[in-house]
C-alpha cells in the first residue's frame, strides 16, 4: 500500500492485511492460535524479537493488528494494542504503567466500571485516586501531587454529556510531566482525535460505535509507542486480549463508521432540539445544542456532536421508570452505539446503588434519561420519546 496519506474514509476502508496469494478482496479470518516457524533459527530471533512476526495469538494476531492499525491512523497514534473489552483495556493501561505510590488525577465522571477500578481495586496495591469536578477545571492543578503519574478523563462524559477541554488537559499534562490518557469512545476518532490536543494514550471500548451493531466486545488503546509498549508486555503476560474474529468484525465495522457516525449526529441532534422544546423536560444536554454548558470547547475539539443526548424528565426517579416502561420502539439496554436508538434511567438502574449525593457528584440527577440515538428514521425516534413523555 502507498504510505501516502489519505482522507480519513479512505483509511478506514483501504488499510487493510496484504493480500494472501489467493487474492481476496477483503482480509480473510485468522483463526489460528498460534503460528509455526520455519526452523530453530526462525523460532530464537522470534522469541527474542529480533524479527517482527506472529507467535501466538494472545501476542498478536493478523486481524488484530489490521483492526489496531486502523485505529492508529485515525487517531494519529504511533502504536496501539487491542483487548476484549474496553474495560480490559482501560484496566491494563493503567495497570501496564503504574507502581505501588503512584497516583492518579481523574474527572469525576467516569464510567461506572473504571470508578470501581480507581477505588476498590487499584488502593489493593497502593494506588490512589483524587477526582476533580469536570465543571471546575481549574481546580485540576491542586489535586496534583509528586506522586501523580497520570490525569484521567472522558469526554463526553458517561452519561451526563459534560465536556472538558483537552487542550487545557494537554497543557497541564505537559506541565507536569504526566501521562494523560482520555476515553474518547463516546466520539469516536472520527469525531475527535484527542492525541492533536497532547493526550498520549487514547483509549476505547470498541464494543459502542466502532462496532456500532451491538454484536461483539472488544477494547483499544493507542498512543505513544514507549508506553504501549509496557501495556503490550502486560498484556502478553496477563492475556486479556482481543480474538480474531471480533477483530475481524470490529475492522470491518471501522470501514463505516464515518458514514454511520455522520447519521448517528444528524439525528441525535434533531432528537435533542425537539425535547429541548417538550414541556416535560427540565433540560437537554447534547454538545452541539448552543444551551450546552461546554458548547464552545466542543465547538472547538468535535467534528460533529456525537450520538448521546442526556435530559431531564421532570417527575424523578417515578417518572424515569414510568418513561422506560411506556416505550414501544426503542430498546432498554445497558449497552449504547447500536444502529438501534437505546434508552436508559440511571437513577433507576445503572447508578442505583449510589446515594443521590454521590449521583448528583456526578451530574446523574433523579429524573435523567441517557439516549443513544440510532439510525432509525429520525421522527419515528422522535414519535416513540413523545408518546412516552405523555404517559
Amino acid at each position: 500500500m502507498s504510505k501516502e496519506k489519505k482522507q480519513f474514509e479512505t483509511e478506514a476502508i483501504r488499510t487493510q492485511l496484504e493480500r494472501t496469494e489467493f487474492l481476496e478482496h477483503t482480509s480473510p479470518l485468522y483463526l489460528t492460535s498460534s503460528f509455526v516457524f520455519e526452523d530453530a533459527e526462525d523460532m530464537r530471533a522470534s522469541f527474542t524479537e529480533e524479527k517482527e512476526r506472529n507467535i501466538y495469538s494472545r501476542f498478536t494476531n493478523p486481524n488484530t493488528s489490521e483492526f489496531v492499525d486502523k485505529v492508529c491512523k485515525m487517531e494519529g497514534a504511533e502504536s496501539g494494542y487491542a483487548f476484549a473489552t474496553g474495560m480490559a483495556a482501560i484496566f491494563s493501561t493503567f495497570a501496564a504503567l503504574l507502581d505501588s505510590g503512584d497516583h492518579i488525577v481523574s474527572a469525576r465522571s467516569v464510567f461506572g466500571s473504571t470508578h470501581t477500578l480507581f477505588t476498590k481495586y487499584l488502593p489493593k496495591w497502593n494506588i490512589e485516586t483524587t477526582y476533580f469536578d469536570i465543571n471546575k477545571p481549574e481546580t485540576i492543578e491542586s489535586c496534583i501531587t509528586s506522586k501523580t503519574k497520570i490525569l484521567y478523563a472522558e469526554s463526553p462524559t458517561n452519561p451526563a454529556i459534560d465536556i472538558i477541554d483537552l487542550e487545557l488537559l494537554g497543557n497541564i499534562a505537559k506541565k507536569h510531566n504526566l501521562i494523560l490518557i482520555i476515553d474518547n469512545c463516546f466520539a469516536t476518532p472520527y469525531i475527535q482525535q484527542p492525541i492533536k490536543y497532547g493526550a498520549h494514550l487514547v483509549v476505547h471500548s470498541a464494543t459502542k460505535l466502532m462496532d456500532g451493531q451491538g454484536r461483539v466486545l472488544g477494547g483499544v488503546t493507542v498512543g505513544d509507542a514507549d508506553l504501549v509498549r509496557e501495556i503490550y508486555l502486560f498484556a502478553r503476560n496477563t492475556g486479556p486480549a482481543l480474538s480474531p474474529f471480533n477483530a475481524w468484525t470490529l475492522s470491518k465495522s471501522l470501514e463505516t463508521l464515518p458514514v454511520r457516525v455522520d447519521k448517528h449526529c444528524e439525528n441525535a441532534l434533531k432528537v435533542a432540539e425537539f425535547l429541548e422544546n417538550h414541556p416535560k423536560v427540565n433540560w437537554v444536554k447534547y454538545p452541539f445544542l448552543k444551551s450546552h454548558p461546554q458548547y464552545e470547547v466542543a465547538k472547538k475539539q468535535m467534528k460533529l456532536g456525537g450520538n448521546i443526548v442526556a435530559f431531564e424528565v421532570k417527575s424523578g426517579i417515578e417518572g424515569g421508570r414510568k418513561f422506560l416502561n411506556a416505550i414501544k420502539m426503542c430498546s432498554l439496554s445497558a449497552n449504547l452505539g447500536d444502529t438501534r436508538t437505546i434508552v436508559t434511567h440511571p437513577a433507576s438502574t445503572t447508578h442505583s446503588k449510589l446515594s443521590e449525593a454521590d449521583r448528583l457528584e456526578v451530574s446523574i440527577t433523579d429524573g435523567l434519561v441517557r439516549v443513544s440515538v440510532g439510525l432509525e428514521h429520525v421522527d419515528d425516534i422522535i414519535q416513540d420519546l413523545e408518546q412516552a413523555l405523555q404517559e
